[in-house]
């Protein structure tokens, strides 16, 4: 007998027999969903199952329905393909669950701040748009457990950040990252409030361990992407001879980065500003290769090291920093870039990306941070606009 499954309402499904074999016939079904999708129409006069077996098939069903769940939640994980990536309130991942995925691109926050400002916002959202197939996190210090899982947070670029399918905000637990390093014996000898550039130096640090223990791309937080990096093990030159700490990227577990830790606790020197940053990487560097001035914008190698040319990330040398924020006649087009680092340390005044002004850094804003631009910038100024008087 042919059957048809129909929907009576949200939830319920039912068999009904077809209408020629209606009258005279009063029959009952009581099929369920899984049923009625994996078998056949049932035979009218098919012999009844056991207790047994009916209890047997019922825990089969169960059982393949948690392997093929099993499989479609890891394959979504690891590439996107059936639900991407999801904002770590929908799915309450761990740091080392995500970090674990690889290829991650992590952005620190060691202030104890929960708004981010724009510049920060745009550096993690461009980061989002251009490597949509990895995760992107923002560690914060400022973060914990509950302010963590609180999604209706008054802060407009944490909400907004939290919205991005790519995108985790984790809180920066330095003893937890700083597990199984050489930087542990350090963490728990040094005195914060006796450290002069304890904000610097400890995200000095922990981007370090994380990029050994996890692998993938470190990037500051005033470091806007325009494009992907093909590379996996490298490190930016601030210009000749002379290597960043802001952006660079290694697989896991890589012997350059163990050393780096290493010469950190060794030379350690709290006081003079970067001495755990770029002359820490860049005498490393110097271990390994016999440094060059770059010629053009070609690229130097070095143990399998890529040292990627000054155009790549540094188009504007740091004095030069306020050009970003002034009007070009022409706006340069950035062709043999990955991302532009803002030198936000240099920004002493503080200046900022104003809605209308036209300066090179609204022109970046508006191009590879959208969302930023007209969430925080635009209703910036339309929030400053004064309120028109009554009669007007």
């Amino acid at each position: 007998m042919l059957q048809k499954v129909w929907v009576s309402s949200p939830g319920s499904w039912a068999l009904q027999e077809s209408n020629s074999h209606r009258q005279g016939k009063k029959r009952c079904w009581k099929c369920r969903f899984v049923r009625t999708i994996i078998q056949h129409p049932c035979r009218r006069h098919a012999p009844k199952r056991s207790r047994k077996e009916r209890m047997l098939r019922k825990i089969q069903i169960c059982l393949c329905f948690c392997f093929v769940s099993g499989i479609l939640y890891e394959i979504s994980l690891l590439s996107s393909c059936v639900f991407s990536y999801l904002p770590m309130a929908q799915q309450y991942l761990t740091p080392e669950q995500v970090l674990n995925l690889g290829k991650s691109i992590i952005f620190l926050e060691t202030t104890e701040r929960l708004e981010p400002p724009p510049l920060v916002s745009c550096s993690v959202e461009s980061a989002a748009r251009i490597y949509q197939d990895r995760p992107i996190i923002l560690f914060m210090r400022g973060l914990n457990n509950e302010t963590a899982l609180d999604m209706n947070t008054s802060y407009a670029a944490f909400s907004l950040l939290s919205s991005m399918k790519n995108v985790f905000l984790f809180p920066l637990q330095m003893e937890t990252v700083f597990q199984e390093t050489p930087l542990l014996q350090w963490y728990n000898q040094v005195v914060p409030e006796q450290e002069k550039n304890w904000v610097h130096v400890s995200s000095d640090a922990s981007r370090l361990a994380l990029i050994w223990k996890y692998g993938g791309i470190y990037m500051d937080t005033d470091v806007i992407s325009i494009r992907p990096i093909p590379q996996r093990s490298f490190l930016a030159a601030q210009k000749s001879r002379f290597s960043s700490n802001g952006i660079f990227g290694f697989p896991a577990r890589h012997k350059f980065i163990w050393d780096c830790m290493e010469n950190f606790v060794l030379k350690y020197n709290g006081n003079i500003w970067g001495n755990q940053g770029p002359f820490l990487m860049t005498r490393m560097l110097k271990t390994l290769c016999n440094l060059t001035d770059f010629q053009g914008t070609e690229d130097h190698s070095c143990q399998n090291i890529s040292f990627l040319n000054p155009q790549r990330f540094y188009p504007i040398p740091y004095p030069a920093w306020s050009r970003y924020y002034q009007v070009w006649d022409k706006s340069p087009n950035f062709n043999h870039s990955y991302a532009l680092h803002l030198w936000n340390f240099m920004n002493r005044n503080r200046k900022v990306v104003v809605a209308g002004s036209n300066t090179l850094a609204e022109n970046l804003y508006k191009t590879y941070c959208p969302s930023t631009y007209e969430d925080l910038i635009q209703n910036a100024k339309h929030r400053d606009l004064p309120e028109p008087e009554e009669g007007e």
